[in-house]
């Protein structure tokens, strides 16, 4: 398996905590976060492989995201550290910590079980791959061909934060997207399947959001045999970016 070195953040000192984005993420989504957490730890943003400025590969797997994990830690010499997950970023968290259990200190998962997911991207990834990148003369160009099959705009400018000028003139995406699609079934499969986590591990669930039903939480006891699940009322999938003082508080007392 081939590992790759991860672009990075990092912000204060203290214990260290690793923090990891969302599928069409980058560590920029959680810079306003980091900043407040680097008042009592060690703040570690990374940028998942194929996502931002982390190389693009011939292969995204949760195994390789973790194994990319492992590699970043053992170069900046750190032997432990807190994990934090969003979304697909949460199931890498979750796979390091089955794999390489004797680096975590504490787990936090926010908002993804580790069950498989039935998709709802499809629409995203057709509509960044039907557009012909090479010819787009302006962001706003971008912004309209997007517009005409991805209403909200707030999907849009978060996705457009991948857009990134070349040096020769253009633009082109910073998140490797047709191996995201052609890998998607793999990013949506459950994970952890007949493994037991013994790490303290906290599950933040965003109140409005419905990617951990009460259905979900028999499973993550299962699967994690210290959990505790927090839920963030207001709060859809983005719960960094809509409750982030919330956010911060939750995870400040469980690290504590």
């Amino acid at each position: 398996m081939m590992t790759v070195r991860l672009n990075y953040k990092s912000y204060g000192e203290g214990p260290p905590l690793i923090i990891l984005h969302g599928l069409f993420g980058m560590l920029d989504n959680w810079q306003t976060l980091a900043r407040q957490f680097a008042e009592h730890y060690t703040v570690y943003l990374l940028d998942i492989r194929d996502h931002g400025k982390s190389p693009h590969t011939s292969s995204f797997s949760y195994d390789a995201a973790a194994a990319d994990i492992k590699v970043f830690m053992t170069e900046q010499g750190l032997s432990k550290a807190h994990i934090m997950g969003h979304s697909m970023g949460g199931k890498v968290a979750m796979v390091f910590c089955e794999q390489y259990g004797v680096m975590v200190d504490k787990l936090i998962v926010v908002d993804i079980a580790p069950k498989a997911y039935d998709g709802g991207h499809e629409a995203i990834f057709d509509a960044i791959l039907s557009l012909d990148i090479e010819r787009v003369e302006s962001r706003s160009e971008v912004d309209l061909q997007l517009a005409r099959s991805i209403m909200d705009k707030g999907v849009r400018q978060f996705l457009m934060k991948n857009l990134t000028r070349r040096p020769e003139g253009g633009y082109t995406w910073k998140a490797n997207f047709k191996l995201l699609r052609d890998s998607y079934p793999e990013i949506m499969s459950a994970v952890l399947e007949g493994s037991v986590i013994e790490h303290d591990a906290l599950f933040i669930k965003g109140g409005a959001s419905h990617y951990i039903l009460d259905e979900d939480l028999e499973q993550i006891q299962q699967r994690f045999s210290h959990a505790t699940l927090q839920r963030v009322a207001g709060a859809g999938h983005w719960v960094h970016a809509q409750k982030p003082d919330e956010l911060l508080q939750l995870v400040n007392h469980f690290l504590a």
